[in-house]
């Protein structure tokens, strides 16, 4: 466990409802692109989520795939995006491919990111790359 997390030994995961393991709360950390978050601070986090170990790493996986997305979207209407250069844009294509991993290989519980939007992304990523080689 890191200074990122708090324990919390009694009470049920927010995700997928279990009772019968530690629950961890990712609280300070980085995102994907090296930004700070808190979720700490009062304002954020109203309504504290406390997850087990499976679903915290599902948690972390799909901010990560939030944050990518959010970049695409930006890049794709050509605004500043944190993905707007090649090795960005490939780097974020893998993660995105480590996630789908991941999610192929849960097995029951909580799905907190749907595998289907994370496919869809890839997808739209690999278009934006081969465009990007083919026009480079």
């Amino acid at each position: 466990m890191t200074n990122t997390e708090s324990v919390f030994s009694a009470g049920k995961c927010d995700a997928c409802g279990t009772t019968r393991e530690p629950l961890v709360k990712v609280s300070l950390g980085k995102d994907f692109f090296g930004r700070t978050y808190d979720r700490l601070s009062p304002s954020s986090d109203l309504s504290p989520k406390w997850y087990c170990e499976s679903c915290s790493v599902q948690k972390n996986l799909q901010r990560d795939f939030r944050d990518i997305r959010a970049e695409f979207d930006k890049l794709s209407k050509g605004q500043a995006s944190e993905i707007a250069g090649t090795d960005q844009l490939q780097r974020a294509q893998v993660r995105l491919q480590e996630i789908a991993a991941v999610l192929n290989s849960h097995v029951a519980g909580s799905s907190l990111i749907d595998l289907a939007d994370v496919h869809g992304l890839i997808s739209r990523v690999r278009a934006l790359v081969g465009s990007q080689s083919v026009s480079g």
